[in-house]
């Protein structure tokens, strides 16, 4: 009777076991970016909010527990925990214009260990088109709001986010990986400097003043010094708002057209599903200078084609580079040694958390014996309470965190109570 009790722990303990142990094999990232993909490309993978919202609402029926969704200028990735990658992979297919056999050709796949690796990277700016690119952070952050509002970020997923935040704080901090002045906005300016030697006389338009268009705004006047600029958005008052604070023009959406026609320099960091810039319509313009700061691609690429039209958009302004850079490449390894610290982190309370169910089974059958007749006749000691039952526990979890092995070997947690005297 003895021996068959810790049997039965022991398959409790290890059904147990294998239940958490899949979490953290099933979390999946699969996605592109700017490594194998052109902005073209990824536009088609481009996720709006509506498009995200009912992503997220078809999960539960695929059997995806958790799940996120990043889409920025350089990427797209779905990141979740899934029965496998493929279920994640046509739920963003399903919600985008891109095709599915496109993506599988392009796409990288990452499973487990390696899909962890790989968020801690993205969130440090070491997977970014520009080095230490630091706005990926707030990119994930409103990512992760919206799945969160939607009941898709369980405990999994914001431990490992809010480690990914510290451990992106900490580069922040510790390291020079984002040091000096670089951006994609940034480096619009770098692109205008080369293509005209004078900006000071040059009427320049902004199309799109949300945050990448804000920033591109303020380099404008930092390091073009000039304030011949008019701000145009869709929603007039956000352009009106920035114009005002900056003492600086803006025109109504309506007179886009017009204003693209007289303008030198236009810019472009709008959010449109199409292209707000054609190329008939830019066919009896004088010449321009064109940045499309957008994803899907905000100005038709076929405007390259006009000889008077110089173009350029995220993936042509992500090959500029500068001492910035070459600094920030060498702070590559300090980066690398806090990412494994924290990722060190996150795998212990991953473990913790994972030998919680056992150590509850134990506690349980603990009791059971406890409570049990044959075995109060058989140890009739006074001493056999609750805080012996917690302190055998306690034991068992020791040796669990200590020695990294599966609470079924520590049935001898019964024979531990059983020598209580």
């Amino acid at each position: 009777m003895f021996l068959k009790k810790p049997s039965k722990i022991h398959l409790r303990t290890e059904r147990y076991s294998n239940h958490q142990g899949m979490e953290i094999n099933h979390f999946f990232v699969a996605g592109i970016n700017y490594r194998k993909t052109d902005a073209g490309v990824r536009g088609d993978f481009a996720v709006n909010t509506d498009q995200y919202i009912t992503l997220l609402k078809k999960a539960s029926q695929l059997g995806v527990s958790e799940l996120f969704v990043l889409s920025t200028c350089n990427r797209t990735e779905i990141y979740g925990i899934s029965p496998d990658a493929d279920t994640l992979i046509n739920l963003l297919c399903n919600e985008t214009v891109g095709d599915k056999n496109t993506f599988l050709q392009l796409a990288y796949i990452k499973q487990g260990a390696q899909a962890i690796e790989h968020i801690f990277s993205v969130g440090a700016g070491l997977d970014s088109q520009i080095l230490g690119d630091y706005e990926i952070v707030g990119q994930m952050k409103l990512a992760i709001r919206v799945a969160k509002e939607q009941g898709y970020v369980g405990a999994f997923m914001e431990r490992l986010f809010n480690t990914v935040l510290q451990s992106s704080k900490a580069i922040k901090n510790e390291t020079a990986l984002s040091g000096g002045t670089i951006s994609v906005s940034f480096a619009a300016i770098q692109f205008l400097k080369e293509k005209i030697a004078d900006t000071s006389n040059k009427k320049i338009v902004l199309l799109g003043t949300g945050k990448i268009g804000r920033n591109t705004c303020k380099n404008l006047i930092d390091y073009l010094d000039t304030k011949d600029i008019t701000l145009i958005n869709r929603t007039d008052h956000k352009a009106v708002t920035l114009a005002i604070e900056l003492g600086l023009r803006y025109a109504s959406y309506e007179e886009m057209q017009q204003q693209v026609e007289e303008a030198d320099i236009v810019i472009v960091a709008t959010n449109a599903e199409k292209a707000v810039i054609t190329k008939q319509s830019l066919l009896h313009s004088g010449p321009k200078v064109l940045v499309d700061l957008s994803i899907p691609n905000n100005i038709e690429a076929s405007v390259s084609s006009l000889e008077h039209i110089t173009l350029a958009n995220v993936d042509d302004l992500s090959k500029i580079n500068d001492k910035t850079l070459q600094k920030r490449q060498a702070e590559v390894p300090k980066a690398l040694d806090i990412i494994q610290t924290h990722i060190l982190e996150f795998r212990e309370w991953f473990n913790h958390r994972r030998h919680v169910p056992v150590l509850r089974a134990v506690k349980q059958k603990l009791h059971d014996m406890h409570s049990c007749t044959l075995f109060s006749a058989a140890n009739p000691s006074p001493l056999i309470d609750q805080d012996a039952i917690q302190k055998v526990v306690n034991s068992v979890a020791m040796k669990m965190r200590s020695q990294h092995q599966p609470g079924c070997y520590y049935i001898e947690a019964i024979n531990d109570f059983m020598t209580i005297n």
